[in-house]
Protein backbone atom coordinates (compact mmCIF):
# COMPACT_ATOMS: atom_id res chain seq x y z
CA UNK A 1 0.00 0.00 0.00
CA UNK A 2 2.80 2.66 0.21
CA UNK A 3 3.27 2.55 -3.15
CA UNK A 4 0.29 4.89 -3.77
CA UNK A 5 2.65 7.10 -1.62
CA UNK A 6 5.06 6.97 -3.93
CA UNK A 7 2.82 7.94 -7.06
CA UNK A 8 1.77 10.79 -4.41
CA UNK A 9 4.68 12.27 -3.55
CA UNK A 10 6.17 12.30 -6.97
CA UNK A 11 3.37 13.42 -8.75
CA UNK A 12 3.67 16.79 -5.60
CA UNK A 13 7.57 17.01 -5.91
CA UNK A 14 7.46 17.34 -9.65
CA UNK A 15 4.99 19.90 -9.64
CA UNK A 16 7.19 21.78 -6.86
CA UNK A 17 4.64 21.16 -4.56
CA UNK A 18 6.62 20.64 -1.58
CA UNK A 19 4.79 20.95 1.22
CA UNK A 20 2.44 18.44 -0.02
CA UNK A 21 4.92 15.62 0.28
CA UNK A 22 4.37 16.02 4.19
CA UNK A 23 1.04 15.88 4.31
CA UNK A 24 0.28 12.77 2.05
CA UNK A 25 2.99 10.92 3.92
CA UNK A 26 1.10 11.82 7.11
CA UNK A 27 -2.11 10.89 5.66
CA UNK A 28 -0.64 7.63 4.84
CA UNK A 29 0.16 6.65 8.20
CA UNK A 30 -3.38 7.28 9.11
CA UNK A 31 -4.71 5.28 6.53
CA UNK A 32 -1.99 2.23 6.90
CA UNK A 33 -2.25 2.26 10.66
CA UNK A 34 -5.80 1.99 10.71
CA UNK A 35 -4.83 -1.43 8.22
CA UNK A 36 -2.67 -2.24 10.83
CA UNK A 37 -4.90 -2.73 13.22
CA UNK A 38 -7.40 -4.63 11.16
CA UNK A 39 -5.06 -7.18 10.81
CA UNK A 40 -4.20 -7.82 14.33
CA UNK A 41 -6.27 -10.81 14.30
CA UNK A 42 -4.20 -12.34 12.12
CA UNK A 43 -1.72 -12.22 14.75
CA UNK A 44 -3.88 -12.73 18.24
CA UNK A 45 -5.46 -15.92 16.57
CA UNK A 46 -2.36 -16.74 14.41
CA UNK A 47 -2.77 -20.30 16.03
CA UNK A 48 -6.38 -21.60 15.43
CA UNK A 49 -6.16 -20.42 11.80
CA UNK A 50 -3.05 -22.54 11.42
CA UNK A 51 -4.58 -25.19 12.81
CA UNK A 52 -7.40 -24.38 10.65
CA UNK A 53 -5.48 -24.69 7.04
CA UNK A 54 -3.52 -27.85 8.39
CA UNK A 55 -0.81 -27.06 10.23
CA UNK A 56 0.30 -29.39 12.89
CA UNK A 57 -0.97 -28.57 16.42
CA UNK A 58 2.73 -28.00 17.80
CA UNK A 59 4.07 -25.91 15.17
CA UNK A 60 0.58 -23.89 15.19
CA UNK A 61 1.20 -22.91 18.94
CA UNK A 62 4.75 -21.87 18.43
CA UNK A 63 3.72 -19.51 15.78
CA UNK A 64 0.90 -17.98 17.28
CA UNK A 65 3.20 -17.36 20.77
CA UNK A 66 5.88 -15.95 18.20
CA UNK A 67 3.76 -13.71 16.45
CA UNK A 68 2.43 -11.77 19.53
CA UNK A 69 6.22 -10.70 19.99
CA UNK A 70 6.38 -9.93 16.06
CA UNK A 71 3.74 -7.20 16.82
CA UNK A 72 6.36 -3.88 17.27
CA UNK A 73 7.81 -4.84 14.10
CA UNK A 74 4.25 -4.98 12.64
CA UNK A 75 3.51 -1.02 13.86
CA UNK A 76 6.97 -0.21 12.40
CA UNK A 77 5.87 -0.93 8.75
CA UNK A 78 3.14 1.46 8.92
CA UNK A 79 6.06 4.42 9.04
CA UNK A 80 8.98 2.98 7.79
CA UNK A 81 7.87 1.83 4.64
CA UNK A 82 5.91 5.15 3.78
CA UNK A 83 9.31 7.16 5.42
CA UNK A 84 11.26 5.15 2.70
CA UNK A 85 8.98 6.15 -0.41
CA UNK A 86 8.88 10.02 1.12
CA UNK A 87 12.61 10.08 1.13
CA UNK A 88 13.05 8.43 -2.00
CA UNK A 89 10.80 10.72 -3.99
CA UNK A 90 13.07 13.71 -3.13
CA UNK A 91 16.15 11.57 -4.53
CA UNK A 92 17.60 10.93 -1.10
CA UNK A 93 18.41 7.25 -1.87
CA UNK A 94 21.70 7.64 0.21
CA UNK A 95 19.52 8.48 3.34
CA UNK A 96 17.32 5.23 2.61
CA UNK A 97 20.59 3.03 2.41
CA UNK A 98 22.82 4.52 5.60
CA UNK A 99 19.64 3.72 7.92
CA UNK A 100 19.08 0.62 6.35
CA UNK A 101 22.57 -0.15 7.01
CA UNK A 102 22.63 1.16 10.43
CA UNK A 103 19.33 -1.24 11.30
CA UNK A 104 21.32 -4.45 9.89
CA UNK A 105 24.54 -3.57 11.89
CA UNK A 106 22.24 -2.90 15.12
CA UNK A 107 20.62 -6.20 13.90
CA UNK A 108 23.48 -8.62 13.82
CA UNK A 109 25.02 -7.21 16.94
CA UNK A 110 22.03 -7.51 18.91
CA UNK A 111 21.33 -10.89 17.60
CA UNK A 112 24.87 -11.86 18.23
CA UNK A 113 25.01 -10.46 21.74
CA UNK A 114 21.51 -12.34 22.86
CA UNK A 115 21.62 -15.55 20.89
CA UNK A 116 24.94 -16.52 20.05
CA UNK A 117 26.61 -15.11 24.09
CA UNK A 118 23.86 -15.00 26.07
CA UNK A 119 21.97 -17.93 24.71
CA UNK A 120 18.53 -16.82 25.68
CA UNK A 121 16.29 -18.42 22.75
CA UNK A 122 13.55 -18.25 19.81
CA UNK A 123 11.38 -15.47 21.28
CA UNK A 124 14.39 -13.06 21.75
CA UNK A 125 15.54 -13.26 18.40
CA UNK A 126 12.12 -12.25 17.70
CA UNK A 127 12.69 -9.06 19.97
CA UNK A 128 16.02 -8.41 17.71
CA UNK A 129 13.80 -7.92 14.76
CA UNK A 130 11.50 -5.47 16.22
CA UNK A 131 14.33 -3.68 17.67
CA UNK A 132 16.22 -3.24 14.48
CA UNK A 133 13.44 -2.36 12.34
CA UNK A 134 12.15 0.34 14.88
CA UNK A 135 16.04 1.71 14.79
CA UNK A 136 15.35 2.08 11.14
CA UNK A 137 12.16 4.09 11.58
CA UNK A 138 13.33 6.43 14.22
CA UNK A 139 16.78 6.87 12.37
CA UNK A 140 14.50 8.18 9.36
CA UNK A 141 12.00 10.01 11.29
CA UNK A 142 14.57 12.06 13.06
CA UNK A 143 16.18 12.91 9.87
CA UNK A 144 12.62 14.00 8.49
CA UNK A 145 11.58 15.95 11.50
CA UNK A 146 15.00 17.39 12.54
CA UNK A 147 15.93 19.69 9.15
CA UNK A 148 16.83 17.05 6.64
CA UNK A 149 13.96 17.87 4.17
CA UNK A 150 13.26 21.40 4.92
CA UNK A 151 10.76 22.31 1.99
CA UNK A 152 8.96 18.70 2.23
CA UNK A 153 8.36 18.81 6.30
CA UNK A 154 6.08 21.42 7.52
CA UNK A 155 5.32 19.94 10.96
CA UNK A 156 2.26 17.88 11.55
CA UNK A 157 -1.01 19.23 9.87
CA UNK A 158 -4.85 18.79 10.35
CA UNK A 159 -4.94 18.11 6.22
CA UNK A 160 -4.03 14.98 6.99
CA UNK A 161 -6.93 14.00 7.60
CA UNK A 162 -8.62 15.03 4.78
CA UNK A 163 -9.63 13.02 1.22
CA UNK A 164 -9.02 9.67 3.56
CA UNK A 165 -11.54 7.69 1.44
CA UNK A 166 -9.97 8.56 -1.74
CA UNK A 167 -6.57 7.75 -0.65
CA UNK A 168 -7.30 4.62 1.12
CA UNK A 169 -9.08 3.91 -2.35
CA UNK A 170 -5.89 4.38 -3.94
CA UNK A 171 -3.60 2.66 -1.43
CA UNK A 172 -5.96 -0.31 -1.33
CA UNK A 173 -6.10 -0.55 -5.21
CA UNK A 174 -2.18 0.22 -5.48
CA UNK A 175 -1.78 -2.73 -2.68
CA UNK A 176 -3.74 -5.24 -4.58
CA UNK A 177 -1.72 -4.80 -7.70
CA UNK A 178 1.53 -5.23 -6.45
CA UNK A 179 0.27 -8.72 -4.79
CA UNK A 180 -1.29 -9.58 -8.06
CA UNK A 181 2.31 -8.81 -9.67
CA UNK A 182 4.02 -10.68 -7.22
CA UNK A 183 1.72 -13.87 -7.10
CA UNK A 184 -0.30 -14.40 -10.50
CA UNK A 185 2.23 -16.45 -12.42
CA UNK A 186 4.05 -18.06 -9.22
CA UNK A 187 -0.29 -19.38 -8.28
CA UNK A 188 -0.03 -20.61 -11.86
CA UNK A 189 2.81 -22.59 -11.82
CA UNK A 190 1.67 -24.42 -8.49
CA UNK A 191 -1.78 -25.18 -9.51
CA UNK A 192 -0.20 -26.72 -12.46
CA UNK A 193 1.09 -29.20 -10.57
CA UNK A 194 -1.12 -29.49 -7.71
CA UNK A 195 -3.20 -30.12 -10.70
CA UNK A 196 -1.45 -33.16 -12.13
CA UNK A 197 -1.00 -31.67 -15.60
CA UNK A 198 2.40 -31.89 -15.48
CA UNK A 199 5.43 -32.71 -13.81
CA UNK A 200 7.27 -29.92 -11.39
CA UNK A 201 10.44 -28.63 -11.06
CA UNK A 202 13.08 -26.05 -10.43
CA UNK A 203 12.96 -25.28 -14.00
CA UNK A 204 9.45 -25.31 -14.83
CA UNK A 205 9.10 -23.05 -11.65
CA UNK A 206 12.11 -20.46 -13.49
CA UNK A 207 10.36 -20.81 -17.28
CA UNK A 208 6.95 -20.24 -15.49
CA UNK A 209 9.10 -16.97 -13.55
CA UNK A 210 10.23 -15.69 -16.59
CA UNK A 211 7.35 -15.85 -19.08
CA UNK A 212 5.19 -14.13 -16.60
CA UNK A 213 7.56 -11.13 -16.35
CA UNK A 214 7.83 -11.31 -20.16
CA UNK A 215 4.14 -11.38 -20.73
CA UNK A 216 3.60 -8.71 -18.01
CA UNK A 217 6.37 -6.20 -19.47
CA UNK A 218 5.07 -6.71 -22.91
CA UNK A 219 1.28 -5.85 -21.58
CA UNK A 220 2.63 -2.73 -20.19
CA UNK A 221 4.92 -1.45 -23.09
CA UNK A 222 1.51 -2.23 -25.07
CA UNK A 223 -0.32 0.53 -22.79
CA UNK A 224 2.13 3.14 -22.61
CA UNK A 225 2.28 3.01 -26.20
CA UNK A 226 -1.29 3.38 -26.53
CA UNK A 227 -1.87 6.09 -23.71
CA UNK A 228 -3.70 9.52 -25.16
CA UNK A 229 -0.22 11.29 -22.97
CA UNK A 230 -2.38 14.62 -24.17
CA UNK A 231 -4.93 13.97 -21.88
CA UNK A 232 -2.69 12.93 -18.86
CA UNK A 233 -1.31 16.37 -18.95
CA UNK A 234 -4.75 17.95 -18.86
CA UNK A 235 -5.33 15.78 -15.84
CA UNK A 236 -2.42 16.48 -14.06
CA UNK A 237 -2.38 20.17 -15.10
CA UNK A 238 -3.87 21.23 -11.61
CA UNK A 239 -0.69 19.68 -9.82
CA UNK A 240 1.98 21.32 -12.37
CA UNK A 241 0.46 24.80 -12.20
CA UNK A 242 0.91 24.61 -8.15
CA UNK A 243 -2.54 24.92 -8.05
CA UNK A 244 -3.82 24.17 -3.89
CA UNK A 245 -7.49 23.89 -4.66
CA UNK A 246 -8.99 20.88 -2.92
CA UNK A 247 -11.42 20.78 -5.41
CA UNK A 248 -8.75 19.89 -7.87
CA UNK A 249 -6.94 17.96 -5.76
CA UNK A 250 -10.28 15.55 -5.05
CA UNK A 251 -10.50 15.41 -8.88
CA UNK A 252 -7.29 14.29 -9.54
CA UNK A 253 -7.08 11.47 -7.05
CA UNK A 254 -10.51 10.74 -8.33
CA UNK A 255 -8.64 10.18 -11.55
CA UNK A 256 -6.39 8.10 -10.01
CA UNK A 257 -9.29 5.80 -8.38
CA UNK A 258 -10.05 4.94 -12.25
CA UNK A 259 -7.06 4.36 -13.54
CA UNK A 260 -7.40 0.17 -13.37
CA UNK A 261 -10.86 0.51 -15.09
CA UNK A 262 -9.18 3.21 -17.82
CA UNK A 263 -6.22 0.57 -18.29
CA UNK A 264 -8.66 -2.56 -18.96
CA UNK A 265 -10.55 -0.42 -21.20
CA UNK A 266 -8.05 0.05 -23.71
CA UNK A 267 -6.35 -3.42 -23.15
CA UNK A 268 -10.25 -4.78 -23.50
CA UNK A 269 -10.55 -2.73 -26.82
CA UNK A 270 -7.13 -3.85 -28.01
CA UNK A 271 -8.13 -7.98 -27.70
CA UNK A 272 -12.23 -7.65 -28.66
CA UNK A 273 -12.06 -9.96 -31.67
CA UNK A 274 -13.51 -8.26 -34.77
CA UNK A 275 -16.27 -9.60 -36.69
Amino acid sequence: MASALETLCGQAFGAKRYHMLGVYMQRSWVVLFVCAILLLPLFLYATPLLELVGQPREIAEQAGYLSLWLLPMHFSFVFLFRLQRFLQCQLKNSVNAAFTVLALLVHVLVSWLLLEKLKLGLTVATLTLDFSWWVAVVGQFGYVVCGGCPRTWKGFSFEAFAELWGFLKLSVSSGVMLCLENWYYRILVLLTDFLFLCALSAKGIWAGMIGGTGIQTLILAFLTIRCDWDKEKYVTAPQRNGDHDQSREREYLHQMDNLDNLVAHEFGQWVRPKY
